[in-house]
């Protein structure tokens, strides 16, 4: 078999990794882009390797009873949420085996039986942070190029792995309102006063991206990306965004003449109101609210919702007593870290960006939290002997890395500090798996609970308690 050749009534059996279809051909097992478990398909070969083949999905012989109607109009242009076709339930089971695969897999780590995984509540509009593209010259569907659709300016996301196709939004389904209300205003205002619209290749136009924030106070935040400082297009925008959406509460804007779109590097100007929304989150064993502040380049769990279930697993398998002394690692704004800190001694919060720790510090104060203590720099190099001489060996260490993991130096020195247990946050159970691998040299995991952050994608965090054996 090789690419362009045809499949015929190929039943996808399960999910696979990235988000793909399984299937089987002649003993050869099969990944396809599109489908549903329990379809049966038409597909052709577009990869063909010695031990498996990659197929596209070009037709639908008979449907899977897992399928649902995808809910949005972009759904086959989008990357984004790309398991909208199949029914929620069924996502929640590919995912909590997608866990057990990667740590019994990859790992080769004996588990406990996984508790069942903790699906979103809400599966639309939940996102709390959504980042929009200016083009001026949209891509178009093969569908629209048979229409009198001019390729115009629009405002909108990439095109999936094309860095200089965008295609316009209409609505999007992940975000509350007013979200598509600014954006289709900005949108309009701009065309309707000619302002350029960035293109991407030629690195040309003024508008660049639009970065709206939610919060679940209700606050919003919006930030704009122009290319120069050129006062009355930006005044002309920003306060037309001001007097029709009182709910904007921060309202920033950034220049930038880079070849990307990241501002992380560059100042931030607030335009009016705030330099930041504000987050509530229950606590997690007593009555009232933990606060905290997000700014333009803070990082904040995007499904706030699900980041409370999230920390309060945490929280629990932590099992805290008020003696304990914790390292809560890449600790980022701090939110685990104060999340936590009413049941322990001390939390000792380590972070490689320097203006997360300064979120950390602040989001400590406004919630009148004293024993913690928060330090940037390169977590391999900040964790090492002279730190836990200085700052004490921890009873507990929470850590919740990045998708790239935890450095192989960290796992090292986390086996020296030998604390009682860790709580381990992943965002990827490859790396996990990778990871646990190292710490079962002296520990056994006890726990492991799924929680889905992130509905209709392939996305799946996990939570994992490890026991000094």
């Amino acid at each position: 078999m090789k690419k362009g050749d045809k499949l015929e009534n190929l039943l996808i059996e399960g999910m696979a990794a990235e988000g793909k279809c399984l299937a089987k051909v002649d003993g050869m097992v099969v990944f396809l882009n599109g489908g549903a478990p329990g379809d049966t398909v038409e597909a052709i070969i577009t990869k063909s390797k010695k031990s498996f083949l990659e197929a596209r999905v070009t037709n639908v012989i008979h449907h899977s009873p897992q399928r649902s109607i995808p809910f949005c109009d972009h759904f086959d242009t989008c990357g984004g949420c790309t398991w909208q076709h199949i029914n929620y339930e069924t996502q929640l089971s590919f995912k909590e085996k997608q866990v057990r695969d990667n740590l019994e897999r990859i790992g080769g780590l004996a588990l406990p039986e996984v508790l069942p995984i903790k699906g979103s509540e809400h599966t639309r509009e939940y996102r709390n942070k959504l980042d929009f593209t200016f083009t001026d010259s949209q891509w178009l569907t093969w569908e629209e190029l048979k229409t009198d659709k001019i390729k115009g300016p629009g405002l909108g996301y990439h095109i999936p792995k094309m860095f200089d196709k965008v295609f316009d939004l209409d609505k999007c389904h992940l975000q509350p309102s007013p979200s598509n209300e600014i954006r289709q205003h900005v949108k309009k205002l701009s065309l309707d006063h000619r302002i350029p619209f960035f293109n991407l290749r030629s690195q040309t136009g003024f508008l660049r991206t639009l970065t709206i924030r939610t919060a679940s106070t209700g606050e919003v935040m919006i930030i704009l990306q122009v290319t120069e400082d050129k006062k009355k297009w930006i005044d002309l925008i920003l306060s037309s965004v001001a007097e029709l959406f009182p709910q904007v509460t921060s309202i920033n804007y950034v220049v930038n003449s880079k070849r990307n779109d990241t501002f992380h590097d560059l100042p931030v100007i607030t335009w009016r109101g705030n330099s930041y929304i504000t987050e509530k989150m229950p606590r997690p064993n007593e009555e009232g609210d933990l606060q905290f502040r997000v700014g333009p380049k803070s990082f904040y769990q995007t499904n706030s919702e699900q980041a409370f279930h999230l920390y309060k697993i945490a929280w629990q398998f932590a099992a805290l007593t008020g003696k304990e002394l914790v390292y809560d690692l890449y600790t980022g704004t701090g939110t685990i870290a104060n999340f936590v800190a009413a049941d322990a001694a001390k939390v000792v919060g380590l972070e490689y960006v320097a203006d997360a720790i300064a979120d950390a510090k602040v989001n400590s104060q406004i919630n009148d939290i004293t024993n913690t203590a928060f330090f940037s720099g390169d977590i391999k190099d900040l964790l090492d002997d002279r730190f836990l001489s200085e700052h004490g060996r921890p009873d507990v260490i929470i850590t919740d890395p990045p998708r790239a993991g935890m450095h192989e130096d960290v796992c090292k020195m986390i086996l020296k500090a030998e604390p009682e247990r860790i709580v381990y946050v992943s965002c990827n159970p490859a790396t996990q798996a990778r990871d646990l691998k190292i710490l079962s040299e002296k520990y056994s995991i006890d726990r492991v609970q799924p929680v889905d952050m992130f509905p209709h994608t392939m996305h799946v965090e996990n939570v994992v308690r490890l026991i000094r054996i």
